[in-house]
């Protein structure tokens, strides 16, 4: 039986300078489902793992994590690859419904 988290969209940035960074110092941003805190985690996967799907670079698998804020498990799904401000600007249009849902903390 496989456990359910709550999920949520998280940011892998590889601009210019991530280019010459080993690929698992690369953070993956998200906002809390839980407590609607930011927070971040290493990446587990190489860059080149990730599948082009709806014009960014996903990675559809996801990586459950614990939001270091209020301790809840989360899964952290899809994680898109973003490298500069035009695919941030693009990203944030296409995702800009859940986005917003994930800022507002749980009643």
């Amino acid at each position: 039986m496989e456990r359910q988290y709550p999920e949520v969209v998280g940011v892998r940035r590889t601009g210019w300078a991530a280019l010459d960074r080993d690929p698992q110092e690369d953070r993956v941003e998200y906002v809390c489902p839980h407590c609607g805190k930011r927070g971040q985690k290493n990446a587990r996967r190489e860059r080149t793992q990730y599948h082009f799907t709806d014009g960014f670079l996903q990675d559809l698998q996801g990586e459950v994590t614990n939001c270091r804020a209020c301790g809840q498990s989360l899964r952290v799904v899809p994680i898109v690859m973003l490298h500069d401000q035009d695919e941030t600007r693009r990203f944030e249009a296409v995702f800009s419904d859940e986005l917003e849902i994930a800022h507002k903390p749980a009643a």
